[in-house]
């Protein structure tokens, strides 16, 4: 009975308000409460101070948690906005492994015979580290665009969730970037498989970012 009073009484106030007074009533801290949801303190302020909401894994665990409904815990407006942030999350997390998948996948640049080579007059399909017949430089260059977007498609994968601003504007960019030198160099080395496979990649990555808007 008494946690059916107080639901009714959050029930009428904004969602950072609720979720202080529900987690007071229950004594716990928000590094606690933090602990319960397996989320960090630092969602729980940012919750708690109205510059954010949960998605809607973590209002399912809230509600469970409290013994309330997520109705009672959003409002109608309110829950739009999660279901919008949540899906917005969602693209994110796809784009982010897309980008991040694509690049990884430079590494078969290692393997396949995607380079020419010429020997003793005859062009051959060779790997990018058993090519020879180039400049020292040149194939330095090359190693180190692939090995750049190697390591760029690991960070990636591995940031999904990272939120600093810097992060957000630039990951696809410096991905495009990348992608873009590796593919001019290939040009102008004459290695029309290997630029062939990064111009399609990049179309990939463009298209995403073009349904994006």
């Amino acid at each position: 009975m008494h946690n059916q009073k107080f639901s009714k009484r959050v029930i009428a106030t904004e969602f950072n308000k609720k979720l202080q007074d529900l987690r007071k009533a229950k004594g716990l801290t928000q590094e606690e409460l933090a602990e319960v949801l397996f989320v960090s303190r630092t969602a729980i302020s940012k919750w708690e101070s109205g510059r954010g909401y949960p998605n809607i894994d973590s209002l399912k665990a809230l509600a469970k948690f409290f013994d309330i409904t997520v109705d009672d815990l959003l409002s109608g407006d309110e829950l739009l906005i999660v279901a919008e942030e949540d899906n917005k999350q969602k693209e994110t997390h796809f784009r982010d492994q897309v980008f991040g998948l694509l690049d990884f996948s430079m590494a078969l640049f290692f393997f396949l015979p995607l380079f020419r080579q010429k020997a003793e007059g005859i062009i051959q399909g060779a790997s990018l580290l058993s090519l020879t017949g180039i400049s020292f430089w040149l194939k330095a260059v090359y190693l180190i665009v692939v090995v750049g977007l190697i390591v760029w498609g690991v960070v990636t994968l591995a940031l999904q969730n990272y939120q600093h601003p810097f992060w957000i504007r630039n990951k696809y960019v410096i991905s495009l970037v990348l992608n873009a030198v590796g593919a001019f160099l290939f040009i102008i080395g004459l290695q029309p498989y290997a630029a062939a496979f990064l111009f399609t990649y990049l179309f990939i990555k463009m298209s995403i970012l073009i349904k994006k808007r």
